[in-house]
């Protein structure tokens, strides 16, 4: 019963994907569109970081 919920692997590229998606909703709302906007944009940048890490990491 010490299964791990994920793997390094999988944690790692979670991880680096979340970075991203904070990242890229903070500069959007640093240049002043409104805060939903900003959202949406950390999230597509979540969506697309995700498949990409995946692929790099392989």
């Amino acid at each position: 019963m010490n299964r791990t919920l994920l793997t390094t692997r999988s944690a790692l590229i979670f991880l680096l994907a979340v970075l991203c998606g904070i990242g890229a909703g903070v500069l959007t709302g640093l240049t002043g569109p409104s805060t939903a906007q900003a959202v949406l944009t950390g999230a597509a940048g979540f969506g697309l970081a995700v498949p990409f890490f995946n692929s790099l990491i392989d």
